[in-house]
């Protein structure tokens, strides 16, 4: 018997009509272990509105939901907030099913769905900052939020129900059926909440602080966030506190003294560098986050740098150049731009060890302060290079002190 897909009220006459996508594990190679939704907002008003839809293959759960509450035909407007094909991945579909009067997008939203879907010109409706629409009883204000994430990326609030439909932001990927976050496991929201942040917004801090003044400043004061992935934010202490998170993290602030060590290893010697680094780190009072790369992913390392002051990254020597492994995170992390680091590099090596010194160039280019030589161990670390490692892991742990 296939499922019965209903809406879920979220606000009066506003309802939820999106799609959970229980088996996704990769989102642009960040890790959705927990897999993600992608929500989409019916209004009925005396135009009923669709605030975005959902990824493709989901289009048939999306329009379930919806004819649970009306049927889709009677539809008047569809607002694109975002035109990343996760949340217009069924826009096409609904535009033909549907024939609405209008589609709203940002400007530079009209130009990317239209070079998406090869729309002619007089398809989509483009809309200015701040512009506000009728939707009979209630309106619809948009807010400009460009490159948060996408140039094209825009806020829609329904000011009738205190109530910021927030595209990408605040958002976080984790399935539940249980849409409200308050229904859900407080540890597991706030980890997927900081990933998705590490993960997706971290890049674009100004962006986030410019879209921070614009919802502070929105009358009335906004008490129900829907974002396009995961679920909704409809109590108080959560909204002020997710407000509160953001505001430190796109400052690089509410860091605490803890250190993140990444790497990977061949013969087992470059583990044994962590280790005694680690160790040394430890023992001068630091919190440490100790992430080998056969074990952990590169989302979840952004994830703890968010909250982390320094970042140690080991890599053994192989064709002259660093580890491909650790060259991928470094690669993906260098992109997320984490703000506020120590940093230092280690490695072990056989015969002609460049990847410590690369490694440290590279933590250079990330704008993270090097404040040690890189450390590094010909062949198996003797008990002496197990103690200067150790030295090196004080050394660290004193510059993040007197940083």
């Amino acid at each position: 018997m296939a499922a019965k897909f209903r809406a879920i009220e979220i606000a009066p006459s506003v309802f939820w009509v999106g799609a959970i996508d229980w088996s996704i594990a990769d989102f642009h190679g960040y890790l959705t272990s927990r897999g993600s939704t992608y929500n989409a907002y019916l209004i009925l008003d005396e135009k009923i509105t669709l605030i975005d839809t959902v990824k493709a293959p989901f289009r048939d759960e999306m329009i379930a939901r919806i004819s649970s509450v009306v049927a889709p035909e009677e539809i008047d407007y569809i607002v694109s907030n975002h035109s990343e094909m996760d949340h217009s991945g069924a826009l096409l579909d609904m535009i033909r099913m549907v024939k609405p009067t209008k589609v709203f997008a940002s400007i530079k939203g009209k130009e990317a769905l239209a070079e998406h879907f090869h729309l002619s010109d007089d398809v989509v409706c483009a809309v200015d900052d701040e512009q506000v629409i009728s939707l009979g009883k209630m309106h619809l204000q948009f807010i400009e939020t460009r490159m948060l994430h996408w140039p094209d990326s825009m806020f829609t609030f329904l000011p009738e129900r205190k109530l910021l439909f927030s595209q990408d932001g605040f958002g976080m990927h984790l399935a539940s059926s249980k849409i409200f976050v308050d229904e859900n496991d407080a540890d597991i929201v706030a980890y997927e909440f900081k990933k998705y942040y590490a993960n997706i917004v971290m890049p674009f801090p100004s962006q986030v602080q410019k879209a921070m003044r614009r919802v502070l400043s929105l009358k009335p004061s906004v008490e129900i966030i829907a974002s396009d992935h995961g679920p909704i934010f409809r109590n108080k202490e959560e909204i002020e506190n997710a407000l509160a998170k953001y505001g430190k993290w796109c400052v690089g602030e509410g860091k605490r003294e803890k250190v993140v060590v990444v790497y990977d290893t061949m013969w087992n010697s470059t583990e044994k560098m962590a280790a005694a680094i680690s160790d040394g780190l430890a023992e001068s009072g630091m919190e440490v986050k100790i992430m080998p790369l056969r074990k952990s992913h590169r989302s979840d390392i952004a994830t703890e740098l968010i909250d982390a002051k320094g970042l140690l990254v080991g890599s053994p020597t192989l064709n002259n150049s660093i580890f491909p492994t650790v060259a991928d995170v470094m690669c993906y992390l260098k992109g997320l731009r984490p703000m506020n680091l120590v940093g230092g590099s280690f490695g072990s090596f056989g015969w002609s060890g460049q990847a410590p010194a690369e490694l440290g160039k590279k933590l250079e280019e990330m704008k993270i302060r090097v404040v040690s030589e890189p450390m590094r161990v010909k062949y198996v670390p003797s008990d002496k290079d197990i103690s200067e490692c150790r030295e090196f892991g004080f050394g660290i742990a004193r510059a993040i002190k007197e940083d």
